[in-house]
């Protein structure tokens, strides 16, 4: 006996000891570290769907999420929206990713500023939210191609959302970069990620039946390990899921015929609304959706009381700031594209305020949690700042030298296939086209104009192409005048069948009486913030005359700020049709013809002192930008 540390082992006990100690430690290691990323302890029991309720931790777990895309809200206001939907008594958020976004460029990757998906988890987890992650490859969202990148469809074989393999090959190199920065956040990493949804609503498209296996294993054996979904609207009964993913579904009423069949598909599963759509999303020449606050609330109650999980979809909706809206082809004769705003007539509007249908949720929600929710966070500061003059004026053709080099074919070429962007074609933007004619007559478009475009001879406004304006007349004149065609694109459709035929700019040949136009000068506008910053070098900027200037072409102002910066929203009345753009970055589009009447400018986008105010007008404006703190988006239609 050892009268300290008790019976002598012999050697070969001593090595059986240490080898025990060794394993334990690996173990203990392997399965208990802390993540530097999360500072969150390794689990192993994450969200499972192995009865008619989700455990957690092995508990019993109700899903209350909402959507919030991070890509859609300044990064300085990040943590402001997720207190906010932790306080309204959401434990779970979801949100999706935007390829088009992460990889503006084959090969070339972006996660950095307001596209820092690992800060979004992070802030996430640090707030004690669950988070349901939605990474495509596409994403619907109202976002321009459903969030695919549009330098795919420079192959004129392109097959969108199949196994085709030029789409396959790209897909899984942008997972490549995406799934490597998602896995450390898994739950059973230590992260808030608790589930990974497969592409999104594929029931609906159901262009190929190996595609979503594909997808599941991209994911799979890149290292997800945590319980996979999917989401189907309409499409939930026809095509609607993959093996191995539990089904979830979609909707604004409720319909008991759908929670039947989920039901007989998945008998002892949990249930749950992937997208309870608290609102909807607006047209150009439409009016403004809204959904009322009290039938929005008797649908979220009902589906609690069914033992069902849900996420509010948009809980916040946030901006389509730059060219990145999309497009609606369904049930329409001619695509509408989306507005500006994704305000979405959600709980906490498009700046971050609080809304009728935020309180009420928030009483109801209270009611599934056994502790106070918190205090609501203060609201944002809002600054109705002074009205500013345009002091400066530049034309559309004297910008010209800051483009690209131009391109030169004696054929149309559509944006996606122009050699520009280190030859990934053009995105989003304008698109230039200009040619020589020798007489006046019939320009017919052939509907080859995508989406729109101002028609000019020697720089004079002659008329508009569009899907519903096919043909325009041509003044008689001298031989050798130019004709230009500034061709924008309104956004690409982003649901439906289309989206393989979303090219934009001229997509076939022009004719002036019935004649083929030829060898065309292409230049690239698509308006990034190198260009817009490389304007101000320009020696043609000059002082508009005393009557309001025409456009097309950029006018500048300042505004100035006192103290700290504010939020505020651009109203420009008497203007017909553009984009602003506060310090180099891109608010969106505005357009007369509503229904969206304000821009939401973000105070974080603002410093103290002078910032630079500059407006792509395509034709007539007032001379003054304006300033409010009541947003205006338009004359109001119930959601049918």
């Amino acid at each position: 006996m050892d009268g300290t540390f008790g019976p002598r082992l012999s050697l070969k006990q001593r090595y059986v000891f240490l080898l025990c100690i060794a394993v334990g430690g690996i173990v203990f290691y392997k399965f208990w570290r802390v993540d530097p990323k999360v500072k969150r302890m390794s689990r192993v029991e994450g969200l499972r769907a192995n009865s008619s309720q989700f455990t957690l931790e092995g508990k019993p777990f109700r899903i209350l999420g909402g959507s919030i895309h991070y890509f859609r809200v300044p990064r300085a206001y990040w943590k402001d929206r997720l207190l906010k939907l932790k306080a309204c008594g959401l434990n779970t958020l979801t949100t999706y990713v935007p390829w088009n976004l992460h990889e503006p460029e084959r090969g070339v990757f972006n996660f950095e500023d307001e596209l820092d998906i690992e800060a979004y988890l992070s802030l996430a987890a640090s707030l004690g939210l669950w988070v349901i992650l939605r990474p495509g490859p596409y994403i619907c969202a109202e976002w321009d191609l459903g969030g695919l990148p549009s330098w795919l469809l420079r192959d004129e074989n392109m097959k969108l959302r199949t196994t085709y393999p030029g789409f396959k090959a790209s897909v899984e190199i942008f997972f490549d970069q995406l799934i490597k920065k998602i896995v450390p956040y898994q739950y059973s990493k230590g992260g808030p990620i608790i589930a990974v949804q497969v592409e999104n609503e594929y029931g609906s498209y159901a262009a190929d039946n190996e595609y979503m296996p594909f997808v599941k294993e991209t994911l799979l054996s890149r290292g997800i390990t945590e319980l996979l979904m999917t989401s189907d609207g309409d499409g939930l009964r026809k095509h609607g899921g993959v093996n191995g993913a539990l089904k979830t579904f979609n909707f604004q009423r409720l319909n008991m015929d759908r929670v039947k069949y989920l039901d007989e598909v998945q008998p002892q599963k949990p249930k749950m609304v992937m997208e309870y759509w608290t609102g909807w999303f607006d047209l150009w020449g439409n009016l403004h959706h809204v959904f009322p606050a009290e039938d929005m609330t008797s649908v979220v109650e009902e589906i609690l009381k069914q033992d069902m999980s849900i996420n509010l979809y948009m809980f916040h909706g946030g901006t389509n700031f730059g060219f990145m809206n999309g497009a609606l082809a369904v049930d329409l004769p001619v695509p509408l594209p989306m507005v500006t705003s994704y305000d979405y007539d959600a709980p906490l509007s498009e700046a971050g305020n609080y809304t009728p249908k935020y309180h009420l949720l928030r009483t109801v929600f209270s009611q599934y949690h056994t502790q106070p929710l918190p205090d609501l966070p203060p609201l944002r500061q809002s600054k109705e700042y002074q009205p500013v003059v345009v002091h400066q004026r530049l034309s559309l053709w004297d910008s010209l030298i800051f483009t690209d080099e131009p391109s030169s074919s004696t054929t149309p070429v559509n944006m996606e296939n122009l050699p520009v962007n280190n030859n990934n074609g053009q995105s989003y933007g304008y698109t230039l086209y200009e040619t020589t004619i020798t007489s006046g007559g019939a320009l017919n478009s052939n509907n080859n104009v995508k989406d729109r475009a101002l028609v000019f001879v020697d720089k004079h406004f002659v008329g508009v192409l569009d899907d519903d304006s096919q043909e325009v007349t041509v003044p008689d004149g001298e031989e050798g005048r130019t004709l230009s065609l500034l061709v924008e694109n309104f956004g690409r459709v982003n649901y439906g069948k289309t989206l393989d035929k979303q090219r934009k700019g001229l997509v076939g040949d022009i004719e002036l009486n019935k004649k083929n136009l030829s060898d065309f000068t292409i230049y690239c506008l698509d308006m990034k913030p190198g260009f817009i910053d490389s304007l101000g070098g320009s020696d043609h900027w000059v002082q508009p005359a005393d009557k309001p200037p025409s456009g097309p072409g950029f006018f500048q102002a300042t505004l100035h700020v006192d103290g700290p910066p504010e939020d505020t929203f651009i109203k420009l009345p008497g203007w017909n049709k553009g984009v602003v753009f506060i310090n180099g970055k891109n608010l969106g589009r505005y357009w007369s013809r509503g229904p969206q009447q304000t821009l939401y400018l973000p105070g974080p986008w603002l410093h103290t002192g002078e910032n630079q105010v500059t407006v792509f007008e395509e034709q007539n404006t007032d001379g003054r930008i304006q300033f409010t703190t009541v947003p205006d988006l338009g004359k109001t239609v119930e959601v049918q």
